[in-house]
């Protein structure tokens, strides 16, 4: 639920905004006697809040700029979620804040979750040595199908290119040209862009518009079926995979038939995946994912939707600090 805003509260009351919103910053809220109010804007951290399972993610709190945010799953993204907030992404700026929190309690965290980001990690290892990583399972899936993605892309902008010669040279000609038009109305540069989402979705969650573009677009783009068939296989080693073991099997299955392809775009993705395997895996035996930490990034969004944006950081941050820390 998110929090209302100061606005809205003195709309009800029929009180000047400005008025009410400086009288609750400067009288009511405890801002100027917040302890953490000098660094706020560069660090944050609730050594209470700490617990044994951890989510790291990154989100932009004002003007663009990211800062790392460290929170406590049992938090449940309420109360006592939020352990420490760091400004940029930078590994040893956030290990340095990580380190804040006494060395007892960090050597008691047991798992950390998090996306692909190398100074995460690094920070994680160093202020957390006893702490398993676990590479975020939805952001593993969505490299591959980003991968898929990309060859529709390219055959889309052919088809774009193949559209402007045909259109160049009819005008030549004194010709019109006429655009092909598929079973279900697609032209070949419809066809491709139509078809971005249900390269995301298995055959199960087609519609039927879904289902007669995908027979047209398979049947044109031979290899688009191919690389739909290597993404959803790639998931079905998420979804049935009871073991470590017996995903890193079908893992090794999954990369050999990427090396027999003519995908460049899954042979990277592959040679990436391989790379970040160990932490890749770490999801298997607890089915551990980052949505805690999403879903406490799209709280603070939220609530600076709410505000209409953040025009004072560090009492943004404070009420912040109120809510979840």
């Amino acid at each position: 639920m998110l929090p209302t805003s100061l606005a809205s509260i003195a709309i009800s009351y029929r009180i000047p905004v400005k008025v009410f919103e400086k009288q609750y910053k400067d009288h009511l809220s405890g801002f100027h006697q917040w302890d953490q109010k000098d660094h706020a804007d560069e660090w944050l951290v609730f050594k209470k809040n700490v617990g044994t399972h951890l989510s790291l993610d990154e989100t932009s709190i004002s003007n663009g700029e990211l800062s790392t945010i460290l929170t406590n799953k049992a938090g449940k993204g309420v109360k006592g979620s939020l352990v420490a907030m760091c400004e940029g992404t930078k590994a040893n700026d956030i290990s340095n804040v990580f380190n804040k929190i006494p060395l007892a309690q960090r050597l008691n965290v047991e798992e950390v979750t998090l996306d692909f980001s190398s100074s995460m990690e690094k920070a994680v290892l160093t202020s957390f040595p006893n702490a398993h990583l676990t590479t975020d399972r939805f952001h593993v899936q969505q490299l591959v199908s980003e991968a898929s993605q990309q060859i529709r892309i390219k055959l889309r902008w052919k088809a774009i290119e193949e559209e402007n010669d045909g259109v160049k040279q009819t005008k030549l000609t004194g010709e019109r040209y006429i655009l092909e038009v598929y079973a279900n109305g697609d032209t070949k540069k419809q066809l491709l862009a139509r078809s971005r989402y249900l390269l995301f979705k298995p055959e199960s969650k087609w519609t039927d518009r879904q289902i007669e573009r995908a027979v047209i677009l398979f049947e044109t783009f031979p290899q688009l079926k191919e690389a739909y068939n290597l993404t959803m296989s790639f998931r079905g080693i998420y979804e049935t995979s009871e073991t470590r073991e017996e995903a890193q099997r079908r893992f090794k299955d999954w990369f050999n038939k990427v090396d027999a392809s003519n995908f460049d775009s899954f042979k990277t993705t592959a040679q990436y995946l391989q790379d970040h395997l160990d932490t890749i895996l770490n999801y298997f035996p607890d089915r551990s994912t980052n949505a805690s930490a999403e879903s406490f990034n799209a709280k603070l969004k939220g609530f600076r939707t709410l505000l209409r944006g953040v025009s004072d950081k560090t009492f943004f941050l404070f009420r912040v600090a109120m809510l979840y820390g």
